[in-house]
């Protein structure tokens, strides 16, 4: 080691992991409110601080009128199985996957639903599926932004304004980053503990007017477990929407998450969110632009995430090594990286491609992503050569 002159100005924060998220900017648990901590979920003081966060969140996403936001169980894997549990079934689905999450939907949709004639399109990591051919008078299920590949849908013009179907949308990675078109999207779910920064185990479930007229209009005909049920009788279950939660809620999360929601309106809100993320991403898009051995897995720019960046190594040496040594060549890279405590967690997805995942969403300051790129150039010689 030691061969390649080493960068000496670290990151000042060297978390870029892709999920549990970096805490937002001045994070500190002595800031939190910590008064709902031991009273029921139930108890008023709780109910108005979960109520508290629905609002505040609704109001930075600038939901339209008509539209519902609760907090459910599980993250946003939890609040997938609830929405593709409630409401799929009445009509033919179309599903959209580019990398794992998408993948799972698709065989909850298949294989424990057992929607058989489901139409599914599925391609490599590092695409998009033709967004042209989607029939809209079917309920389409997609990932707005995929974590695990770095692939994002470019915008909403895609998908029909006079659908028959509803559109069931992943977001996770994409809310608070990104101007999601509403009008455009009947479900949405995600989980604070992405681009928020927030803790683990809670999901979120958006629904518009017409995802609520086919939960009250349609019975599955498949059982509902109770972590699933969203319904009250003939009617959507409007409790949940306004703070009384399915199960119980972690009241530390919930002040966590109003300690961020407060931040947000303090900083400008949803706009000045995205300026922030884009200005991270275009730091990591110049450097790649001048750095032969790297590149993005999305191979189109136009729908590059610009949270979870995925990337590969397009090093000729590197290419020209058996898998299991471009495994090690990448694991070394990250605990080197680690070690030197410049960049924790950025490692690719388990089951993406071999490469490297930094997170560039709003909680991430544009200095440190400055920072963390001679670490990068340094760390590849160094492996390299050794």
């Amino acid at each position: 080691m030691g061969k390649h002159l080493k960068p000496v100005i670290k990151p000042l924060n060297p978390k870029f992991s892709s999920g549990p998220c970096n805490k937002r900017p001045g994070w500190a648990i002595k800031n939190l409110n910590l008064d709902s901590l031991g009273r029921s979920h139930r108890s008023v003081l709780a109910l108005k601080k979960i109520k508290s966060a629905i609002e505040i969140s609704k109001e930075i996403l600038r939901l339209p009128k008509g539209y519902e936001l609760g907090i459910v169980p599980g993250s946003d894997t939890g609040a997938m199985e609830i929405v593709l549990w409630s409401l799929l079934g009445k009509n033919k689905v179309e599903v959209l996957a580019w990398e794992s999450f998408g993948k799972d939907w698709v065989k909850d949709i298949i294989d424990e639903l057992n929607l058989k004639e489901s139409k599914i399109h599925i391609v490599e990591y590092g695409h998009l599926p033709d967004l042209k051919v989607i029939n809209f008078d079917n309920d389409v299920v997609f990932t707005w932004n995929g974590t695990t590949s770095g692939v994002c849908v470019p915008d909403g013009n895609w998908i029909s304004q006079t659908r028959k179907g509803l559109t069931i949308c992943d977001a996770t990675s994409a809310v608070f980053s990104l101007d999601i078109p509403w009008e455009k999207i009947d479900v949405a779910t995600y989980s604070w503990q992405k681009v928020l920064g927030g803790e683990g185990g809670h999901g979120v479930i958006i629904l518009s007017p017409r995802a609520i007229e086919r939960i009250e209009n349609y019975v599955p005909k498949w059982p509902i477990p109770k972590l699933f049920r969203i319904k009250k009788g003939d009617k959507i279950n409007k409790n949940i929407f306004s703070g009384s939660t399915i199960n119980t809620p972690s009241m530390l999360c919930i002040e966590d998450l109003l300690d961020t929601l407060n931040w947000v309106k303090q900083i400008g809100g949803l706009p000045e969110l995205i300026n922030r993320t884009n200005r991270n991403f275009r730091i990591i898009e110049e450097w790649v632009t001048r750095t032969p051995w790297i590149d993005f897995l999305a191979s189109e720019s136009e729908y590059r995430s610009k949270t979870s960046v995925c990337l590969k190594i397009v090093d000729e040496w590197f290419l020209s090594l058996g898998v299991q040594s471009q495994s090690n060549f990448v694991s070394e890279i990250v605990s080197l990286l680690e070690d030197e405590h410049v960049a924790y967690d950025i490692h690719s997805y388990r089951d993406a491609p071999l490469g490297l995942r930094i997170w560039c969403g709003s909680t991430v300051e544009t200095k440190d992503l400055t920072n963390l790129l001679p670490w990068l150039e340094w760390v590849f010689k160094e492996v390299k050569n050794n």
